[in-house]
């Protein structure tokens, strides 16, 4: 378990097109095997320490002639923003994914100083 010493949390959310591989005949629709697409996230604010990010996939657009095959996560989390991760293998076909993202954590108050 996570616990928070500050009182003021912050919670930030965003949806993100990963890709659209079918209109333009990308790597996730026409290609097999392993396959990853990172995409970079930044936080609309400042964290004061890493938050929690939580990953979904919110729309998914896959072939229904190969096997279905999809992981989805958050790398590289820092108070500034983070990387999603998607990834395939094997034979499976990805027209287009959608992710949505849910940051949350410790924020500065307007009584905290940075005192240099």
């Amino acid at each position: 378990m996570r616990r928070l010493s500050s009182h003021i949390l912050g919670i930030d959310q965003g949806s993100v097109v990963l890709f659209s591989d079918f209109q333009d005949g990308g790597a996730m629709w026409t290609g097999d095997g392993p396959r990853e697409l990172r995409k970079l996230v930044e936080f609309s604010e400042t964290y004061m320490s890493e938050p929690v990010v939580q990953v979904s996939m919110s729309m998914w657009d896959m072939d229904q002639k190969t096997n279905q095959r999809a992981d989805i996560s958050a790398e590289m989390i820092n108070p500034e923003g983070f990387v999603i991760v998607f990834r395939t293998w094997g034979d499976t076909r990805v027209a287009r994914v959608r992710a949505d993202w849910l940051a949350i954590g410790e924020v500065k108050g307007q009584d905290d100083w940075d005192i240099d």
